[in-house]
């Protein structure tokens, strides 16, 4: 630690503190108090904890969700942020995550919407501006550190795996009358609700795929996931001269949180004797005698979520914002009850057909973004029960 004693702590503005990814990012931080210092903190409606997170951190800037995306903003700009944790859900950062790229602000991404639906001018404002564009998913984490001093034109295809979810081998029946309690019971990661409901119905996978697609320039029919219920080799690069390289760490939200901040170093530092289990080194319980590493294919029909963000992926332009957004909707809508599970993918496939399309601008997007979301109410509020389709 004495590496560090004379640097300057990196200063990080975290969007969504409250939140799942914001909490873990504020453990990391506190953990490695002499490496990183907080300067902004911004969260929605959890007023109370980001109270407490104030008193522990004492930024120079604090907002909630009463300042909105001006809030924002601010604390992406006004704080002297040299790093900016997107952390928030849905499109309401976005004019603070450009800003950030449009100053040479480094920018680590865990927000999905962000990506999916402006990736392509985010990448290109990042660009522009000189920072960084660092991956918060432990996908996309992974996905960057194999990437790291390759060639990216001796690329072939990028893999992305998925635990499965709660409803991994469940039948078309059980998806179609699953509860809220169910879709929530996630068996490895912990997340907030959106996106566990959304690893329930593979939509995660569909959203990152579109993510990996835009940060790392590569077509729909290059980027592929499979399910790996161990859930601890997270990302992989396949080679044109057939070589794979992965990664493989516990299935912890905190090791990509700390990769990004701490980009291009690594948090922690090696034992001066290594005594390391060679399996536990490679995810086993401790004390194991054996440890596997399954996969499968996802199949697209019972969980036809997947299916829709490829479609979304292929047809490009502003139809991965419709995507977002309207699922964004469905999800709210089955956890309050309003629809079942299976109704999720129809509304999402509906707006996806109906949902005219705008101009790949911000101004573009947020009108995409408003007509799904407007699309979906829509149909909730003229459908008591979807189970008919939509």
């Amino acid at each position: 630690m004495a590496r560090y004693a004379s640097m300057a702590r990196k200063k990080v503005a975290i969007l969504g503190s409250t939140g799942s990814i914001g909490t873990q990012a504020l453990e990391v931080i506190a953990a490695n108090s002499e490496r990183f210092e907080v300067v902004a903190l911004a969260a929605g409606a959890n007023r109370r904890l980001l109270e407490e997170q104030a008193r522990a951190f004492a930024p120079k800037v604090v907002v909630d969700a009463r300042e909105g995306a001006a809030g924002l903003l601010r604390a992406a700009t006004e704080s002297g942020a040299e790093i900016v944790l997107a952390a928030t859900t849905g499109a309401v950062a976005l004019d603070a995550i450009f800003a950030a790229a449009e100053r040479g602000i480094d920018l680590a991404v865990a927000n999905k919407e962000a990506i999916v639906a402006a990736g392509e001018l985010l990448v290109d404002a990042v660009a522009r501006g000189g920072g960084r564009l660092l991956p918060v998913d432990s996908e996309h984490s992974a996905l960057f550190q194999c990437l790291v001093g390759e060639d990216r034109a001796r690329v072939a295809a990028l893999l992305i795996t998925a635990s499965g979810g709660p409803f991994r081998g469940a039948s078309a029946e059980t998806l179609a009358s699953a509860t809220l309690e169910q879709a929530l019971n996630h068996p490895t990661w912990r997340m907030g609700t959106k996106n566990t409901i959304d690893s329930a119905t593979l939509m995660n996978k569909g959203l990152e795929a579109i993510e990996a697609a835009r940060l790392f320039s590569m077509p729909a029919e290059r980027v592929l996931v499979v399910v790996h219920p161990q859930s601890l080799l997270h990302g992989a690069v396949l080679f044109c001269d057939g070589s794979v390289k992965a990664q493989l760490c516990a299935p912890d939200m905190r090791v990509p949180i700390g990769y990004a901040l701490a980009y291009p170093d690594r948090l922690g530092s090696a034992p001066r004797e290594p005594a390391f289990d060679p399996l536990e080194l490679l995810g086993a319980q401790p004390n194991s005698s054996l440890l596997r590493y399954d996969y499968e294919r996802v199949d697209v029909q019972r969980f036809p979520s997947l299916a829709l963000a490829y479609d979304a992926l292929r047809r490009g332009g502003c139809a991965p914002a419709v995507l977002s957004a309207a699922n964004e909707i469905a999800v709210e809508a089955f956890v309050a009850g309003e629809i079942g599970f299976g109704d999720i993918p129809t509304l999402v496939g509906a707006a996806l057909a109906n949902v005219p399309p705008y101009d790949l601008t911000l101004l573009g997007l947020r009108r995409a973004d408003e007509a799904a979301r407007a699309f979906v109410r829509g149909r909730l509020a003229g459908l008591p029960s979807l189970s008919t389709g939509v």
